[in-house]
């Protein structure tokens, strides 16, 4: 990119950054919630490194992404321009980042994505509770793996999820782990399924969830077209791609 493009591309995610954390600051007081309460996501799947340093020099430090293999090598080129940056400005480090695992999960991948990742939002099935757990002691030097079960609300098998009913018993077997931490619960409405109506059944679900679990009160729900009404039924993490990052053809790198 040229100066200009770099400068042109800054402004963007400038106005967009702004416009996001206002629309989050409004749904939170019309729930009389806190701001602080909700942490955005910024979901950067098929967005440069570049994007990911400007965020992280606007202060947006929680990053997305849904794809491994993307993932991986994104994570390992941020921290090498987080270690560029310290070394040519000491007295202007980015921030660490902390990463997201948003996408449906592999068994044959968790190795992978526990090296790099501090959270992940899509753990829909017990397989996975065995093969996370066991990647985690292997590669994280005794740091827990905090962990969403991901909630299915209309038994779409391609969309990932478990299905209501077996949640209590996933949250039971990943509470088991020593080696991971039991964050709460996620979802994605069903298509073209009223985005309140879905936010209000995961909500209840939540609190189920916490008559077992009373510390997995977190809630990663809520997009770029429905953050407002996932902050209305509770919401703690927002996960936000084309609101923030725009609609403009990616750039891989």
């Amino acid at each position: 990119m040229t100066a200009g493009t770099d400068d042109r591309r800054r402004a963007e995610l400038v106005g967009a950054l702004g416009a996001v954390r206002s629309r989050i600051a409004a749904a939170c007081e019309a729930a009389g919630r806190d701001p602080r309460s909700v942490t955005l996501i910024a979901v950067t799947k098929t967005y440069p490194v570049a994007d990911v340093l400007t965020l992280l020099r606007l202060g947006v430090t929680e990053l997305a992404e849904s794809r491994d293999q993307e993932a991986a090598a994104k994570a390992a080129d941020v921290a090498a321009g987080t270690a560029a940056q310290a070394a040519a400005q000491p007295d202007e480090p980015l921030p660490a980042p902390s990463w997201h695992f948003v996408g449906q999960l592999q068994s044959r991948k968790c190795r992978s994505v526990a090296g790099y990742a501090s959270a992940v939002h899509s753990l829909d099935r017990p397989k996975l509770v065995t093969a996370l757990a066991s990647a985690v002691a292997e590669v994280r030097d005794g740091r827990a793996l905090d962990v969403f079960v991901q909630v299915s609300l209309d038994a779409d098998p391609d969309r990932g999820g478990a299905v209501p009913d077996a949640v209590p018993e996933l949250a039971d077997a990943v509470a088991g782990r020593s080696e991971l931490r039991l964050r709460g619960l996620m979802a994605v409405p069903p298509l073209g399924a009223d985005p309140d109506a879905a936010f209000a059944r995961l909500a209840e679900l939540s609190a189920q969830l916490r008559t077992r679990h009373p510390t997995a009160d977190a809630l990663s729900a809520g997009m770029s077209g429905d953050l407002e009404a996932a902050i209305r039924h509770g919401s703690t993490h927002v996960r936000v791609g084309t609101a923030l990052l725009g609609r403009r053809a990616p750039v891989f790198g």
